[in-house]
């Protein structure tokens, strides 16, 4: 009861200052005065003070608040130490092993992988200027 009594006198006061505010001309800012002040009789109207008042004093919530604090408590220290050690990164590289021939690139390479022997290209290279050629037929499609 006394906490609603507040929050209307508050309010009150609230709406107050924003019809003084008007009246000097600032309405922008007595609008946002008014809307400021009407927070707490909402806040009545709608429960939410009831229950902040019996939360509040509730061992019970205040344990579960500690629990909570606890638990961000141990996400931030696995964190922190996850990023000092660099593990993170560290299994993300390690993750799975390549054979030395995996890397090397697959275009010019024969049929016959057995071998392990780099082999001539099978198709002959290209010169720089064969290379851009379907490039510039696309740029001057779109006449660029």
């Amino acid at each position: 009861m006394l906490a609603e009594t507040v929050c209307s006198a508050v309010s009150a006061a609230g709406l107050g200052i924003a019809a003084v505010t008007a009246y000097r001309k600032r309405f922008l800012t007595a609008v946002r005065i008014a809307a400021y002040s009407l927070i707490p009789v909402g806040l009545v109207m709608t429960g939410a003070v009831g229950w902040l008042a019996r939360t509040a004093f509730s061992p019970l919530a205040w344990a579960g608040f500690g629990v909570l604090g606890a638990s961000w408590a141990l996400f931030a220290l696995t964190r922190a130490v996850e990023r000092r050690r660099g593990t993170r990164a560290a299994r993300a590289v390690t993750a799975v092993p390549v054979s030395p021939s995996a890397s090397a690139p697959a275009l010019g390479r024969n049929a016959d992988r057995g071998s392990g022997s780099a082999a001539a290209p099978s198709a002959p290279a290209k010169s720089s200027s064969d290379d851009f050629s379907d490039i510039e037929a696309i740029l001057k499609k779109h006449g660029i």
